[in-house]
């Protein structure tokens, strides 16, 4: 008795509904001869048998779910029948077996100069055969050796020449690739999006600099984005306001530190700023100037782009993103008029900070950026 249980149907699927039995029990079936079809999220397959012999059970009845691995058929072999047919015809040549059609797993070893069977679904046959990959050469990791969609898929990657001008990342761009898998891994982000008009300045003051006021004042009036979290020691709000300024250099980004921002008055946020992305660029900054940041701004819109989903470095819990200011109608006392508008991306860590806390940093950023100069 043999067992065949349900294979890799591919698709990184796990489970099939069995949609029709083409046999019954006590049938005799040969080799390749349609058995059982089953639906999967995909689609509909047919599933060959893959030996010959009589089925002596079925493990599901029509419409009910089979488990990749899980039993479909157990089946008899015919083994003394062939064997009384041969002794009745010992002149007869012995066929060939085909490369491409699945011979039983207990049969013996290919004789000299004949091919061994390839044991493989006639999905997988016909896609080697159309990719001219030789399925003689791959190891099937299915019931009895069979090769399966994911035996022939890795067959094929590695078999692929490797593309040129790999290198591998180094210094500051590896540090970035290390902080951005940190926060994929930590952090649950939600990005809220609004607009600022800020026709009353744009664009004759610095946008960076306001946009630093603004965030200064927004965390003054919602504290719980300006803090720190860690799951292990809870949640730190912090008095002081440190932005964190992305700077987008010739080898990477860096995210100088503008400590206490809060404190200083435009001229000053208007010399700490040009100090530090000239210190970035020329990559002269300091360790103290590239930690403690309780806060992120990133200022792409002199770049490209309106929106954005910034991502938080942890342990902060709120990065605010500017895109590019551009004209837009806006209705102004009863009419429309044409404005400068500011798009405005902010991404927080929904773990500790509310939708509503995130919406009244961002109404006090706007209420600030829509001031006169």
């Amino acid at each position: 008795m043999r067992t065949f249980v349900l294979p890799d149907l591919g698709e990184g699927l796990h489970e099939a509904e069995v949609v029709e039995w083409h046999v019954a029990e006590g049938d005799a079936v040969e080799v390749d001869q349609p058995l059982v079809s089953v639906e999967t999220d995909k689609a509909v397959t047919e599933i060959p048998s893959p030996w010959r012999g009589r089925v002596t059970r079925l493990f599901a009845a029509t419409g009910e779910t089979i488990k990749v691995g899980a039993p479909v058929a157990e089946f008899e072999d015919d083994a003394a029948e062939a064997a009384a047919a041969a002794a009745a015809e010992p002149d007869r040549p012995e066929p060939e077996i085909a490369a491409d059609r699945p011979e039983p797993a207990d049969s013996p070893p290919a004789a000299a100069g004949r091919p061994a069977a390839v044991k493989a679904m006639p999905a997988v046959r016909a896609l080697a055969r159309e990719l001219g990959v030789d399925l003689g050469a791959i190891r099937g990791t299915g019931p009895d050796g069979f090769i399966l969609a994911r035996d022939l898929a890795q067959a094929i990657r590695a078999g692929a020449p490797e593309p040129d001008g790999y290198e591998p990342l180094t210094g500051p761009r590896r540090a970035m690739a290390e902080h951005m898998t940190r926060a994929h891994a930590e952090i649950t982000p939600t990005t809220l999006q609004d607009e600022a008009d800020v026709s009353a300045w744009a664009p004759r003051g610095g946008m960076t600099v306001r946009l630093l006021r603004a965030v200064c004042i927004a965390a003054a009036a919602e504290p719980a984005l300006n803090a720190w979290y860690d799951r292990e020691r809870g949640r730190l709000l912090h008095k002081a306001v440190h932005v964190g300024i992305a700077v987008d250099a010739p080898d990477s980004l860096y995210v100088p530190v503008m400590r206490d921002a809060g404190t200083l008055g435009p001229a000053e946020m208007a010399a700490a700023l040009e100090r530090l992305v000239e210190a970035a660029r020329r990559r002269r900054l300091g360790r103290d100037e590239m930690t403690g940041a309780t806060i992120t701004l990133t200022n792409f819109g002199p770049i490209g782009g309106r929106w954005a989903t910034p991502v938080v470095m942890p342990p902060q819990v709120a990065i605010l993103g500017a895109g590019r200011s551009h004209e837009g109608p806006r209705a102004v006392g009863g009419a429309i008029a044409v404005r400068t508008i500011l798009p405005l991306s902010l991404t927080y860590d929904h773990r500790v900070v509310t939708g509503g806390e995130a919406a009244r940093f961002m109404n006090a950023a706007i209420a600030d950026l829509e001031l006169p100069e």
